[in-house]
């Protein structure tokens, strides 16, 4: 008969050996009796410290000041001046000489409602040479005191809280417009070369001036220079363009005496030189039309009301936070 195959399957209990327990002293008693209790679990890590509140744009804003930074260097203010005086030379009177007093700023864009933030860091380039703060930090602090929810200030009195925190310069706090005795100390702070940061309504689509629109397009700018038309220009001091006729200078590294500031009323003699958040440029901004656009700041913007974002908005609304306000900043070390 041909040999059984060896079964693959264990054999039967039976035939195998019983197995005993070895006791190893009375701890193998316990084993046996009651189980050994699983070991306690695992502390949890410990907890990160929070992220900072998201805001919008942020994450872009590297890139677009690197892109921008391609494009090639800002342009200065005097060349960008000469600019819009060559653009628009029949606004200018030529019953009048023109000092131009400027001070050079780095432009930004913003993203999103960050316009007051932005026009604060450009500031902060003449307050903390030679780079300012960061703009992610001003953000930060701003978020981090309240003054803001996106980016978005709707309030002058803590912009310039923002201001001393941040940059630690001296701020004085503008009221009633810019008109009246507030015209001559703009002017001289603007002259001194010393930035102006201005609540306006900004009309982005027509001419990017500033407008009457109520608030609904309230925007931020900073100026750091101006532009006087004088009847004559004091020498020494002083030096003649040699591209433009009429267009004077002050020299560096000479003492010069102020010329008379224009009386007020005398229409077309002030420009503000200003930058803001939505354009690489300078722009000329005749002084009237911003004394005019900041006093209508009283409304909140319907589109914002209905678009869903939080916004902070202090009591009295707009008219109380922006209307008729400016901030004028200086050095820590500097006298007003």
């Amino acid at each position: 008969m041909p040999s059984a195959r060896p079964s693959l399957l264990a054999p039967p209990l039976s035939f195998c050996k019983p197995i005993r327990a070895r006791k190893f002293g009375s701890l193998a008693n316990q084993s046996l009796q009651a189980p050994v209790p699983p070991p306690p679990p695992l502390p949890p890590p410990p907890a990160s410290a929070a992220a900072p509140p998201h805001v919008f744009g942020l994450e872009k804003s590297q890139l677009l000041r690197e892109a921008l930074e391609k494009a090639g260097p800002a342009p200065g203010s005097r060349e960008d001046a000469k600019r819009l005086l060559k653009l628009h030379k029949d606004r200018f009177r030529s019953d009048l000489q023109w000092i131009l007093f400027c001070a050079d700023l780095p432009s930004l864009i913003q993203e999103g409602p960050q316009c007051g933030l932005v026009a604060l860091w450009m500031a902060g380039t003449l307050l903390v040479p030679p780079s300012g703060i960061p703009l992610e930090r001003l953000v930060h602090m701003a978020v981090e005191k309240g003054y803001t929810a996106q980016g978005e200030m709707f309030s002058v009195a803590n912009m310039g809280r923002l201001a001393e925190e941040a940059l630690g310069c001296q701020v004085e706090l503008l009221r009633g417009g810019l008109g009246g005795p507030n015209k001559g100390r703009v002017l001289q702070h603007l002259v001194s070369g010393h930035p102006l940061l201005i609540p306006i309504s900004y009309d982005e689509d027509f001419n990017h001036e500033p407008c009457r629109r109520k608030g609904h397009k309230a925007h931020w700018a900073v100026s750091t220079g101006v532009l006087l038309g004088v009847r004559g220009v004091p020498s020494p001091g002083y030096a003649e363009d040699p591209e433009l006729p009429g267009l004077f200078h002050p020299v560096p590294s000479m003492p010069h005496q102020l010329p008379s500031l224009p009386e007020e009323g005398s229409l077309g003699a002030v420009y503000l030189l200003s930058k803001q958040g939505k354009s690489w440029h300078y722009q000329l901004w005749d002084y009237d039309q911003v004394q005019d656009s900041n006093l209508q700041l009283t409304d909140f913007s319907p589109s914002r009301a209905a678009d869903g974002q939080e916004y902070v908005v202090p009591a009295g609304g707009v008219r109380a936070g922006l209307c008729g306000q400016a901030l004028l900043l200086r050095p820590q070390d500097s006298s007003p």
